[in-house]
Order: structure tokens, then C-alpha cells, then sequence
């Protein structure tokens, strides 16, 4: 699933940031369809923390910046999601990256991507538009 303008929040740093995302994630779903995601997801879970890690303190950084009404809720998406993100490295890990979590890394990916951006970082933006 590639991005595409319609999920562009109009913060030219957050749009970068997830455009990086998702060319990590299509480079998953690419190695699903090509039987080699085992080899690697380790790499991309790996990716996923320090880039998520970094792209969530640049986001809530600017929120407060423009003090942004939903920081709140943000903080606490952001939070969930590294959570999970551990837990599924946990699990990627204990198993030796089998089917399971090799599909549930996916779906995870696929949800925060579609789902958090179009219902919550697009509100940053349109907040931060108004705002002028």
C-alpha cells in the first residue's frame, strides 16, 4: 500500500516522516508476497523502533509547538503503539519469526498507517492550518 496525497496531514515534516514509513512497510508487504518476510522483519521491526521512536518525539514536539488541543491523545496513540511495536519484537524474537507474527507485524503496520493518520495526524494539520 503505497502513500498517496490523500493521507498527507499539510505538514511537509510529517508527510516525510510517513512516507518513510510506509516505503518500509511496502518493503514488508513486497517480501510477503515474495516468501522472504522471515528474513526481513527482524530488520524492519528494528527500523520501526528508532524511526518510530524519533518520528513520535519530532510529531509531539511540533503539537506542542502550535499547542495543539489533541496532544493528549496523540501522546497516548503513540505510547500504545510502541508498546505494541515492543511486544511484537518480543514475539518476532521468541518464536524465530514465524507466520504469526510475521502476518500480525503486517496488519499492525497497515492499521497505525491508515487508520492514525487519516482519523488523528490529519487533525494536527488541519489545526495547525487554522491556526495562521
Amino acid at each position: 500500500m503505497p502513500w498517496t496525497p490523500n493521507l498527507s496531514v499539510g505538514i511537509t515534516m510529517i508527510d516525510d516522516q510517513h512516507k518513510t514509513w510506509f516505503s518500509h512497510a511496502e518493503k514488508l508487504f513486497d517480501a510477503g508476497k515474495n516468501n522472504n518476510a522471515k528474513e526481513y522483519v527482524g530488520d524492519l521491526l528494528d527500523f520501526l523502533d528508532s524511526y518510530t521512536k524519533k518520528h513520535f518525539a519530532d510529531e509531539e514536539k511540533y503539537m506542542q509547538s502550535i499547542r495543539y488541543p489533541g496532544f493528549d491523545e496523540q501522546k497516548k496513540a503513540h505510547t500504545a503503539f510502541i508498546a505494541q511495536l515492543d511486544k511484537l519484537r518480543s514475539d518476532y524474537k521468541t518464536s524465530g519469526g514465524n507466520l504469526l507474527v510475521i502476518l500480525n507485524a503486517n496488519q499492525m503496520v497497515l492499521n497505525w498507517l491508515t487508520q492514525h493518520i487519516s482519523n488523528m495526524d490529519k487533525k494536527i494539520g488541519e489545526f495547525a492550518k487554522n491556526a495562521r
